[in-house]
């Protein structure tokens, strides 16, 4: 038990500093590195975006934006912390990110952009490269709002930045349906058909 736990913080300590050494020079890519596989890691996101390592809130942020940039999403749906040397495991309750400020700038061209930032500060521009998606919960009819960072790491917008996509949404007609949506760099993002719109937006989770 003692090896496996000092194995673990090895573990660990790598990635810790890996991406403390690879940060420096920007967002390590962590897509073009195909290290051996390692086994899980104690470590999970929660939810509400709270990483815990070995059961307990990393409560440091500095710690969570240093893992939180060597993190990847495969295809395969594994969560995953990459180094140049090793790979490791770990759990994701929904999505690694939660938006947490969303602005609406104007744009040289004249059309709008949506800008979001996440709580580990990454910060997009909602467009083709940065697109929203919507889910709907099969029983409550409640609309969740994502989008899509970086990879395949999404961040999930709660209810107050729902709120704020309705007030800067708009209607669009799509394949003869009326639609609810948001533009964000010249590209209509659709909520939900209107005529499902209020029931969504009533049972839609914080």
């Amino acid at each position: 038990m003692g090896q496996e736990k000092s194995e673990r913080q090895a573990r660990y300590d790598n990635i810790l500093r890996a991406a403390n050494h690879h940060g420096k020079r920007g967002m390590p890519p962590v897509d073009s590195w195909n290290p051996p596989f390692c086994g899980d890691l104690d470590m999970s996101i929660a939810r509400d975006g709270t990483w815990f390592y070995m059961g307990t809130p990393i409560g440091r942020m500095p710690l969570v934006k240093l893992f939180s940039s060597v993190l990847r999403h495969d295809e395969d749906g594994r969560y995953l912390l990459v180094t140049p040397v090793e790979k490791v495991g770990l759990q994701v309750e929904d999505v690694p990110f939660i938006g947490v400020e969303l602005d609406r700038i104007s744009q040289d061209d004249g059309t709008d952009a949506l800008v979001l930032r996440t709580n580990v500060d990454d910060v997009v521009v909602i467009s083709q490269d940065h697109p929203l998606r919507f889910a709907i919960d099969a029983e409550t009819g409640g609309l969740t709002p994502y989008c899509l960072i970086r990879g395949r790491l999404e961040a999930r917008l709660g209810r107050p930045l729902l709120y704020q996509l309705a007030d800067f949404g708009e209607e669009a007609e799509i394949d003869g349906e009326s639609w609810f949506g948001v533009a964000s760099c010249g590209r209509f993002f659709a909520m939900m058909a209107m005529a499902d719109l209020a029931r969504a937006m009533e049972n839609s989770p914080s």
